[in-house]
């Protein structure tokens, strides 16, 4: 088998303050993230977007100690990883790639071809697949692979998804039990999931699985939980003036709150590690809607972390895809659907989602030109006198 290697894929985070503004700049520099009909607009549309967002992204993270735990949870998974995969005799290096801060990608291939690995795992530390997300990550070591021939020796599989595995949706329902459990009324408490959205594109055009992935994960959680409270999905952390997926947590806070419900139990589904959407959005910007909705029990199950059974669960995944067959990072296979990382687009006039998408992003177009022009002083609204 030769030397074998396991690559953590994650978001990133900065880790102060003054890394804001470059770690949003590298975020929203994404295809993936902001998909633009002119690429040469994606950079200067980046530079804008993390410019006029850094304040408030640093008041943010000034409220849960001034940086994200992302990178220091992430070091922690990997170590619980290899030390469990170390005793059941398996030698293996763990390796972490960030998409958007150190250590970023490029960091982690760079020292798995100076440790000469042979055989190597790629798991994202995302359980559901989103083009935005494993897909932006898989496209990145695809074109590494593509532009560097050494790299072709290494023999590696890809595992694209994996929210339904039972060591996953068991350590998630062992967290939200433990919460209900302190509860003096843990059968009336309703249990609220509340995952990142993506735009609706993404699903309505691109075909990203990541909805029924969404949907499909909190019916086995519940299941394995095997409880008779109610329970709710919501989507969280949208931006940008296009439509995503529905409904969005705040709304649905609100909609529980006129139901009258008291005990919020709040499941941070597609997460598993703590960082700003758990601390921050969740534990203080909804904590604060939810009262203000007369919600006055808000408990909020952590994040996995190091939960030992999602650790032993991982480990599993990478003894098992040791000996699977190679997956490729070009593409990825989904129950039903097949997905390009680079889905095509199609254009449609009236009012619909991809009209919608192709409105806001002729405006934001049309909006960058205008702040191009303030700064410049030439272009063809000064030309005509308009400025």
């Amino acid at each position: 088998m030769g030397r074998v290697g396991v690559l953590l894929l994650n978001l990133g985070g900065p880790e102060s303050l003054e890394d804001v503004q470059p770690f949003l700049f590298n975020l929203f520099a994404d295809p993936e993230i902001i998909r633009l009909p002119l690429p040469w607009l994606q950079r200067p549309l980046a530079w804008l977007i993390s410019t006029s967002r850094a304040k408030r992204s640093q008041a943010n993270y000034a409220q849960i100690g001034g940086g994200s735990p992302l990178r220091q949870i992430t070091e922690q998974q990997a170590e619980a990883l290899k030390t469990t995969l170390v005793n059941r005799g398996e030698d293996v290096h763990v390796y972490i790639g960030m998409r958007y801060w150190y250590p970023f990608t490029e960091e982690a291939i760079a020292q798995i071809k100076r440790d000469a690995i042979d055989q190597l795992v790629v798991l994202p530390l995302y359980p559901h697949f989103s083009i935005s997300t494993s897909g932006s990550s898989f496209r990145l070591l695809a074109q590494m692979w593509a532009e560097d021939p050494s790299l072709n020796r290494i023999s590696y599989t890809v595992i694209p998804s994996w929210y339904s595995r039972p060591g996953y949706t068991g350590a998630m329902a062992d967290l939200i039990a433990q919460e209900l459990d302190k509860l003096e009324q843990p059968d009336q408490a309703h249990i609220f999931f509340t995952a990142h959205g993506v735009p609706v594109s993404y699903v309505e055009e691109a075909g990203d699985p990541y909805q029924r992935e969404i949907e499909h994960c909190t019916e086995l959680i519940m299941a394995s939980l095997n409880r008779s409270n109610p329970h709710t999905l919501a989507y969280q952390s949208r931006v940008g003036p296009v439509e995503w997926l529905q409904p969005y947590t705040e709304d649905a806070i609100a909609s529980l709150g006129e139901q009258g419900v008291t005990d919020l139990v709040v499941v941070p589904i597609s997460f598993v590690s703590e960082h700003i959407e758990t601390l921050q959005e969740i534990d203080i910007e909804y904590r604060e809607l939810a009262h203000e909705a007369g919600i006055d029990g808000f408990h909020r199950v952590p994040a996995l972390n190091t939960h030992r059974q999602f650790i032993d669960d991982m480990a599993d995944m990478v003894t098992e895809a040791l000996a699977s067959p190679r997956q490729l990072f070009s593409e990825v296979v989904q129950p039903e659907k097949r997905v390009k990382i680079y889905p095509p687009e199609r254009s449609a006039w009236g009012l619909t989602p991809v009209a919608e998408v192709w409105n806001g992003r002729l405006a934001m177009v049309g909006f960058l030109a205008l702040l191009l022009e303030l700064v410049s002083g030439h272009g063809p609204l000064h030309f005509v006198g308009i400025l």
